[in-house]
This record gives structure tokens, C-alpha cells and sequence, in this order.
């Protein structure tokens, strides 16, 4: 059985030294008279032998191009990694990212000629600030952590200003993402626990036993990482407020009410964007990414130096006395500012719900496609994206194999083992821009996999059998990696 984006790359892979031919040269450099380099150069500079590979530019054009097609890209296909929403990354971004006019702009212009970037940061900030229901928006952090980052520094100045020490608690759902309980170290601030209910959801009742004086606030992810909507969102921000705590929201899951709901008008005090999920610039691999942070009135005067204003005809850099400081030097990642910023007019305010709709959409035709096949731990209504568990894989198939499996049939594995709280966990988030094409044959891949567990689970505890590389020792790579290459080492 084929599935799209199948491809035979169990080849036996060659590093440029071992491919190296003595007198094989691809260049042609002028004759120059370094004679006088000895001289130039201090002695600790200068190396007795340079141990290059000698190739031609044919060997290597074709090494690297052969390397590239082992990489697996929203281009190539099928991208279902849940929370991560690897959304389809138009190319008129792209384009309009390379104007010379914006990509050859020195940060260190001064701002009577950089008036068309600063119009556009300034209109990115009210359109998020619009589109989130919050006073004002900053675009300065420069990824998603770094906007957890911001905001947390938001509110540790808001408490600080109120002289208010005592507040040194922030409370985090157990279903969250890694980097939040991080986020909160690096302010200074205790990580509180709250578990999830049954339903998936947080436990009010839990909730407002554990607020009190110490509380600075509660970090929430709504929808959360199960991609449930947390229905008794009024009542938490409701209990934190009366409680004298604040709300942060992460929006890391922003795609599945873009359009339809505000976290401002939930409550929620701040929130950070990940403009590389939501507004399908690119991300992976560690970057680019920006995590612009929405807050409310009360909390504006705390965002990060600088942010854009506008004076009469003229955008222009300013400050704040009561800031948390500059986070981020310049503009900002003001290439994937810019991206989304096309993003967000191309859909323009008629249309931008339609992300939304689409992407909880897909994500439930999967979801009501597979659930005779996977395990459901929590059987909550959700929006976009769904979590399934190994639990009921036949012949003690893991998801492990599952997501090796899904390589041999053309497709990225989803999220594994996350959230921690569903064990074997299979994380799926379609969003909204791939086809019912796709998804049917992406069910099909599942289903077929479930099947060949049944009657050859052999098959998949060797998975993948057709890639240059089957199954690596992780472990052993990220404690003791190679990172340099050593001739006739084993």
C-alpha cells in the first residue's frame, strides 16, 4: 500500500570525506602571492594541514541536494503535530518578507525614513490587540517561551509596583506546556500543580481552594493541551480576580477560536501569541518565531521597552517608566511580524473565523474517523485537535511504533507522549489548511497501521523500513552527541 509523499530512501549515506577523491577540485580560484602570510599572520593562527575533502561541484551539488529530501517540510506533506499547529505557510508571505524595502532596512535607521516599517508594527500591534479583545500589544518577544517569559515579567512588575511581595505562587493546570513552569521559575515565581478533572478540565472548586494572598496568578491554556475548551473559564478568571490574583493565557492553541472568542473577554490579563502557529509563518527546528503579548488596560505601562506610538501623521519608538525592561534589540523578528501581518489582511476581518471553523472542523472528522481504532482517555468535546492513547494497540504496538510506522507511509508522526497526563499519548492537530484528501488518507495510514498490529507487528517494531536511518539511539545522541566527524571512528 502507497500513501502520498512515500519515498525509497534507504540508501547508504556518505559523508563529503568519505565521498573526497585526491586532485578532485571544484573550483577555480586566481593565482594570488600569499608568500607574505607567515608574516601577516600570528604563528597560533596558522595551520600546518588543512584536511579538506577534494571534490567536484557536481559531488557536491548532489550530496546536499540528496541530504535536503530526507528533511520532511509542510511542502513535502502532511504535518499533524498537535499543539504545534503546522499550518501550510502561504508563499505571499514569503514574497512580501523579501521586499528589499522591509528585509534591507539597517536596524539602526532612523525612524523619519523606516515610517513604512513602524506603520506596519504599529497596525500588527492594534490588529492583534483587536483580534485578542486587549488594550495594547507588544511585538517583541521573539518566540512563544519568550513571550511566557514577558508576560510572567509583566505581572511580577505589576505585583512589584503594588508592593505586594507576598505574591509569589503562580497555579498550573498538570495538562500544560513544558515551557510555562519555566517561564515562571525565570521570574522568580513558585509553580503551583492544579490536576485536571475528569473531564479533562480544570477543577474549579480544586482551584479556588489553593487561591489565596500568596497567589499571583493562574497560567491557562484555553482550549487546553487537550484541546478542550475550558467551559468554566468566566468562573476561574472570576475566583483569580476576587482572589487579587491575575490571569495569564497561553496561547499557544489561538487557532482553534481565532475569530470566534477574545480571551480578553474571558478574563484573561495577558496572553502571548505564536505568530508561527496561528499566522502560518514558518517555525521548526528552533525558529524563526515571535510570541507578541496582549494585555489589559492596567497592565500596559509594564510591556517591554520599546513599542511603537503614533504622534499626528508619524509613527515613532517610546518608552515606559514602569516597563520590564527590553527584551529584544530593534524591531523585533520582524520578518515573521511581516508575514503574519499579510496573513491576518489577506483573510481580513470577514474571513478570519473561517481558520477557526475549518481547523475544529478537521480535526473532529479525524477525531469521529479514528475512535473506533485508538483509545479516548478523556471523552470531552474537543476543537482542534484530539489526543488518543496506545492503550488498546494490538500485540503491545506503543506509539512509538505507531509514529515510526507513519514514516514508512509518507507522513510526520503527530506529537508523542504529550501531554504527560494521558499515557501513550498520540497528539493530532490537523489545522485548517489541509484537504479532506489528506485527512482520508491520513486516517487510512492510522487504520492501516492498527491493522498491521493485528497481523504483523513485526512490521512495525522495525519501523521505519525505508528511511536512511530506522531508529537512532536517542538517548545516547543527547547525552554523548557527534558533533564533529572523525575519520575511522566506530
Amino acid at each position: 500500500m502507497t500513501y502520498p509523499g512515500m519515498r525509497d530512501l534507504k540508501l547508504k549515506e556518505e559523508t563529503l570525506f568519505e565521498v573526497s577523491r585526491p586532485g578532485r577540485k571544484g573550483y577555480s580560484l586566481p593565482v594570488e602571492d600569499l608568500a607574505d602570510a607567515e608574516k601577516i599572520l600570528p604563528e597560533g593562527l596558522l595551520r600546518k594541514d588543512l584536511d579538506l575533502p577534494e571534490l567536484s561541484e557536481i559531488d557536491v551539488a548532489r550530496h546536499y541536494t540528496r541530504l535536503s529530501t530526507y528533511n520532511f517540510s509542510i511542502d513535502h506533506g502532511f504535518y499533524p503535530l498537535g499543539s504545534c499547529t503546522m499550518k501550510y505557510n502561504p508563499k505571499i508571505n514569503e514574497k512580501m518578507a523579501r521586499d528589499p524595502m522591509f528585509s534591507n532596512l539597517h536596524p539602526e535607521t532612523p525612524v523619519e525614513f523606516a515610517q513604512g516599517t513602524l506603520k506596519l508594527m504599529y497596525d500588527m500591534q492594534k490588529m492583534l490587540s483587536e483580534i485578542g479583545g486587549f488594550a495594547a500589544t507588544t511585538l517583541n518577544p521573539s518566540a512563544g517561551a519568550h513571550g511566557e517569559y514577558v508576560g510572567l515579567g509583566v505581572i511580577r512588575s505589576y505585583f512589584k509596583k503594588k508592593g505586594d511581595t507576598k505574591r509569589t505562587k503562580i497555579i498550573i493546570p498538570d495538562s500544560a506546556h513544558g515551557t510555562n513552569p519555566a517561564s515562571c521559575t525565570l521570574n522568580g515565581f513558585d509553580v503551583v500543580v492544579l490536576e485536571s478533572n475528569d473531564a479533562g478540565k480544570v477543577c474549579v472548586d480544586c482551584l479556588k481552594g489553593m487561591l489565596n494572598d500568596e497567589v499571583a496568578g493562574i497560567m491557562l491554556t484555553n482550549p487546553n493541551t487537550l484541546g478542550v475548551f475550558e467551559s468554566d473559564i468566566l468562573e476561574i478568571t472570576k475566583a483569580v480576580h476576587d482572589a487579587g490574583g491575575l490571569v495569564y493565557g497561553d496561547g499557544a492553541n489561538m487557532n482553534a477560536i481565532l475569530g470566534i472568542a477574545r480571551p480578553g473577554d474571558m478574563g484573561i490579563d495577558v496572553l502571548h501569541y505564536n505568530l508561527h502557529k496561528t499566522f502560518s509563518t514558518p517555525h521548526g527546528g528552533g525558529g524563526p518565531g515571535s510570541g507578541p503579548v496582549g494585555v489589559c488596560e492596567k497592565l500596559v505601562e509594564f510591556l517591554p521597552n520599546p513599542f511603537v506610538v503614533k504622534e499626528g501623521d508619524t509613527y515613532k519608538f517610546a518608552n515606559s517608566d514602569l516597563s520590564m525592561g527590553m527584551v529584544r534589540s530593534f524591531y523585533g523578528n520582524m520578518g515573521i511580524t511581516l508575514r503574519a501581518y499579510v496573513y491576518i489582511l489577506e483573510y481580513g476581518k470577514q474571513y478570519i473565523s473561517d481558520i477557526a471553523k475549518n481547523a475544529v472542523l478537521n480535526a473532529n472528522y479525524i477525531k469521529a474517523c479514528l475512535k473506533d481504532y485508538f483509545h479516548l482517555k478523556y471523552k470531552s468535546d474537543t476543537l482542534h485537535e484530539v489526543v488518543f492513547d496506545d492503550s488498546e494497540m494490538p500485540n503491545h504496538v506503543t506509539t512509538m511504533d505507531l509514529a515510526k510506522g507513519l514514516i514508512d507511509r509518507g507522513f510526520h508522526p503527530p506529537t508523542v507522549y504529550f501531554p504527560l497526563i494521558v499515557h501513550g499519548a498520540i497528539m493530532i492537530e490537523p489545522t485548517e489548511t489541509e484537504s479532506k484528501e489528506t485527512l482520508d488518507s491520513f486516517i487510512e495510514a492510522m487504520i492501516d497501521i492498527v491493522n498491521t498490529a493485528k497481523t504483523n507487528p513485526e512490521n512495525l517494531l522495525k519501523a521505519p523500513l525505508n528511511t536512511a536511518i530506522s531508529r537512532p539511539d536517542e538517548t545516547l545522541a543527547a547525552r554523548k552527541p557527534v558533533l564533529k566527524y572523525c575519520p575511522n571512528a566506530d
